[in-house]
């Protein structure tokens, strides 16, 4: 398939009083193509979230990618490190809320459906990480009609902000969702991965759960030690399989 010469750009999403700093990515050619929402990690819209916002949009898609953080540390972006890594799981799960996220994302979906580039029906959704949490989330909206949630940790267990697990709205999820796992990831045990396998099928929700033998936590990121090039283009091929089947009707 042949990629696509893109123009990106930060843009502002007006949001109420808030001003949602987000990364955007689409075609140059002339067109009308379906819009994709990309969720960070614990680690801001940095380079590989930006990658990726790039790879979705050139096979196709207007790729907007918000900052989750915007609330609490505005142009946050950071590295790999364990300090890193600390203060982005307390943005994650102490500073943020379930509610807020998603009204961010809403936010998100209603900006890309004004722009004359992205059709006006479904929206695809891609999280990593805390992100990939987030996706799961986000598939309760009612824009969003496919998603692809990567290695989500605490979705039985935990929400952002606190209160009912995530994974106590599965019944709400109204598309299609795919969830990616590595099965050397420590952060979510088998059980957990279970657990939502469980869910998804009693509420008869459209879906598909791969996990990938040796993958660790962060497979698909390139820039961290956790990489595995067999999962994540494994897994890039099911991400393309889905949106290419649900959006790009």
């Amino acid at each position: 398939m042949t990629e696509l010469a893109l123009d990106t750009q930060r843009v502002e999403i007006p949001h109420n009083s808030l001003q949602i700093s987000a990364y955007l990515a689409q075609p140059q050619a002339p067109g009308s193509y379906p819009g994709v929402i990309v969720l960070q990690e614990i680690f801001g819209v940095n380079e590989h979230i930006r990658d990726v916002t790039e790879r979705i949009a050139k096979l196709g898609y207007v790729a907007i990618a918000p900052a989750l953080f915007e609330r609490i540390a505005p142009g946050f972006e950071t590295g790999y490190t364990p300090a890193d890594i600390e203060i982005g799981r307390k943005y994650a799960w102490e500073q943020t809320t379930a509610s807020e996220l998603l009204s961010d994302i809403q936010a998100a979906i209603d900006y890309l459906k004004t722009l004359p580039t992205v059709k006006k029906d479904g929206c695809g959704c891609v999280g990593f990480c805390f992100g990939g949490h987030v996706a799961y989330l986000a598939a309760t909206l009612p824009n969003i009609t496919a998603t692809a949630s990567f290695y989500g940790a605490r979705i039985p267990t935990a929400t952002p902000g606190g209160g009912a697990p995530t994974l106590t709205r599965t019944a709400e999820i109204l598309g299609t969702i795919y969830t990616f796992f590595g099965e050397a990831d420590a952060s979510i045990p088998p059980a957990h991965i279970d657990e939502i396998t469980t869910e998804l099928e009693k509420y008869n929700i459209s879906h598909r759960v791969f996990r990938y033998d040796g993958a660790d936590h962060g497979f698909f990121c390139d820039r961290r030690a956790s990489y595995n090039p067999q999962a994540a283009a494994a897994a890039w091929e099911q991400v393309q399989q889905l949106f290419g089947t649900v959006l790009a009707k």
